[in-house]
């Protein structure tokens, strides 16, 4: 029974161990006002990105956390209050040196014996013992892997008079260079907490696979 308690508590582990994580740096400077009665519309903060398809596709995830944040999307893009002003950006980073270590001496070459003791012909046996092939020496293993810097950044201006309201980055790091799954990331790691505390850079840690409400954010070091 200790054996099998052990033996679940050792899975659990190592499920946990492996499980898929995304982190990122999320920095925020906001003076917005309350949500109540405030209406939004989304522009793209690079002009290239007007009418682009893919724009539209990631603005859906700002649209979803400005909405889960109480404000309220506006029928008419030129009666909204405020302007939410969303940008992104994919680019290859810096490559990882990584390597493993090699194999140890093991009783290498011939092994440790040859002529033993173990079971055979005769009083003291005839092949036996602790003989047979070996361990050895290996070089320790050299690899490289490929990384991507990706960023979202989001400025919310009030539209009568264009003042700033709020202005947002998240950026991290990934051996992934898919934006369909970076830039989601992103925009959820923006939005979690959203609008944050002004000025205070903060890192999230969640689960991609899992849903939103599972993500936190602490004041990164």
């Amino acid at each position: 029974m200790r054996l099998k308690i052990l033996f679940a508590v050792a899975s659990l582990t190592l499920v946990s161990a492996c499980a898929p994580t995304f982190t990122a740096q999320v920095a925020r400077f906001q003076v917005l006002p309350p949500p109540t009665g405030q209406s939004f519309t989304i522009e793209p903060l690079d002009p290239a990105k007007v009418g682009s398809i893919e724009f539209a596709t990631f603005a859906g995830y700002v649209r979803r956390g400005l909405i889960d944040a109480g404000f309220v999307e506006a029928a008419v893009p030129t009666n909204a209050t405020l302007i939410a002003k969303f940008d992104y950006n994919v680019m290859q980073g810096p490559t990882q040196i990584n390597s493993t270590p090699g194999w140890g001496p093991a009783c290498g070459g011939w092994g440790c014996g040859g002529w033993g003791a173990g079971a055979g012909w005769g009083r003291y046996g005839g092949w036996g013992g602790w003989g047979g092939w070996g361990g050895g020496w290996s070089a320790p293993q050299i690899y490289s892997t490929d990384t991507w810097n990706a960023w979202t950044e989001l400025h919310i201006d009030r539209a009568a008079d264009k003042t700033s309201l709020f202005e947002g980055r998240a950026q991290t790091n990934s051996t992934q260079s898919a934006v369909t799954f970076l830039v989601p990331n992103l925009v959820r790691a923006l939005f979690t907490d959203f609008p944050g505390v002004s000025g205070q850079t903060v890192t999230v840690t969640f689960d991609p696979t899992k849903p939103p409400v599972l993500a936190t954010a602490a004041p990164a070091q």
